[in-house]
């Protein structure tokens, strides 16, 4: 089974990535920053965790308030660095762990956490600066990462204790995970600062150390304040240190602090931590009862002919293609797929299996490879292809065998607004 080698407890602050970049080491203002996490560095190569579960918050770089989730998991294969303004750093892409992730937002889920999950996004500072300062990245990286994104810029915000309770569902879920793996949390934000109004450029040292003192011995005290405390206490974007309780509730309550520092240069106080948890060995019974938990939401949905439940391991193998269709909804896309097909497909790096699928309106075929249904009905509306003609396909059917099946036989749609899709319908035509 999985478990967990301990919690690492890291500051965010773009400065800490600014220092590495401009080899800052031997520069007095910035040499405490590095030995602040060379500790910490060294704990991970000594502990060698397959994968980093990193908790950060994204600074409107990727994601943004048209859709803003309080707790959104990354389920993808690969993470590149965000271009956050002024062009990315010059850091490799770091490899996902999708099997586990998956894992991990099932079991949330079963947990009743209300997850949003996420791929193809790049992560920003608030996850590269303090890894590229903790692990070695020269070609590749020693790990892979899970990165766990929180909501924490628009209000309401999750209570603290709600944080807390994440972190617990998150060792069920880790612990949960059949594959001898070794995981390490890493949580990131804080400390006290606040960088907007007429407050910016306000710490609390005095604070920041009190919460370094109860986050090891009493993180029930944390979990019990409000958000108002926390930025009445450490800033308004100081309070961001609630993130740090997800990785302290995936520990036992008994941890051992094995490295502590503190640093304030400028505008934030930066922390470095590292956390190992006091305990025996997991015990089997407990995680093959919560795995039965997990699997009772779809058990049985095996025996539905014909259903193909879209999961999130789907939604990961078949991004690309999930993608190129989803892009219908663009008129430029579109256009580009009408005019030149494959043109279209070879700037969207499809593969020939793609391609052939969609050259043929291959309906059932796409669907069985793993697109889910709403991509087909988009292709459909593109192409003048109706809802109808596409349900029949994939009964296998012909279009007037299905008609007959129902209530108003000549009824035939789509969801196209316009175009010249409703005179393909006109004449019966199918593909």
């Amino acid at each position: 089974m999985a478990r967990i080698v301990g919690g690492i407890a890291a500051s965010h602050t773009p400065t800490i990535g600014f220092a590495l970049d401009k080899n800052k080491h031997d520069d007095p203002v910035w040499a405490p920053i590095f030995a602040s996490f060379a500790p910490v560095a060294a704990w991970l190569a000594e502990k060698q965790p397959d994968v980093l579960l990193l908790i950060y918050n994204d600074h409107v770089t990727s994601f943004f308030f048209d859709h803003y989730s309080a707790f959104t998991l990354g389920v993808g294969d690969t993470w590149r660095v965000a271009d956050e303004g002024g062009g990315a750093r010059d850091l490799p892409p770091i490899a996902g762990h999708p099997a586990l992730a998956a894992h991990i937002g099932r079991s949330l889920m079963t947990d009743e956490f209300d997850m949003s999950f996420f791929q193809n996004k790049a992560l920003d500072h608030g996850c590269f600066s303090p890894l590229s300062m903790l692990c070695p990245h020269e070609r590749d990286w020693p790990a892979k990462l899970i990165p766990l994104q929180m909501g924490v810029l628009q209000m309401p915000i999750p209570s603290a204790r709600r944080f807390y309770k994440l972190g617990q569902a998150l060792r069920r879920a880790i612990e949960s995970y059949p594959e001898d793996l070794r995981v390490a949390i890493v949580a990131t934000g804080g400390l006290s600062h606040q960088v907007h109004g007429e407050r910016a450029g306000f710490n609390n040292s005095e604070w920041d150390q009190r919460f370094l003192d109860l986050f090891g011995r009493d993180p029930e005290q944390l979990a019990q304040m409000t958000t108002a405390e926390y930025a009445t206490l450490g800033g308004f974007e100081g309070a961001e240190v609630v993130m740090w309780l997800t990785m302290r509730g995936a520990l036992p309550s008994n941890v051992v602090c094995k490295h502590r520092s503190y640093y304030l240069p400028s505008m934030t106080g930066i922390a470095a931590a590292v956390y190992e948890p006091e305990q025996g060995d997991i015990e089997p019974g407990i995680a093959e009862r919560h795995r039965q938990r997990m699997a009772a939401e779809l058990d049985g949905i095996e025996k539905l002919e014909g259903t193909y439940p879209f999961t999130l391991e789907g939604a990961v193998k078949t991004f690309r293609i999930n993608s190129y269709l989803h892009r219908m909804v663009e008129p430029s896309h579109r256009e580009a797929f009408l005019r030149d097909p494959e043109a279209s497909f070879e700037a969207a790096g499809l593969t020939q299996q793609e391609r052939d699928l969609i050259r043929r309106r291959d309906w059932r075929g796409l669907l069985h490879y793993g697109v889910i249904f709403f991509m087909l009905e988009k292709l459909g509306a593109v192409t003048g292809v109706s809802n109808l003609h596409i349900y029949a396909a994939m009964r296998g059917e012909t279009l007037e065998a299905f008609q007959r099946t129902r209530n108003a036989p000549g009824a035939l749609y789509s969801v196209a607004g316009k175009g010249s899709g409703d005179l393909a319908w006109d004449r019966g035509e199918s593909q």
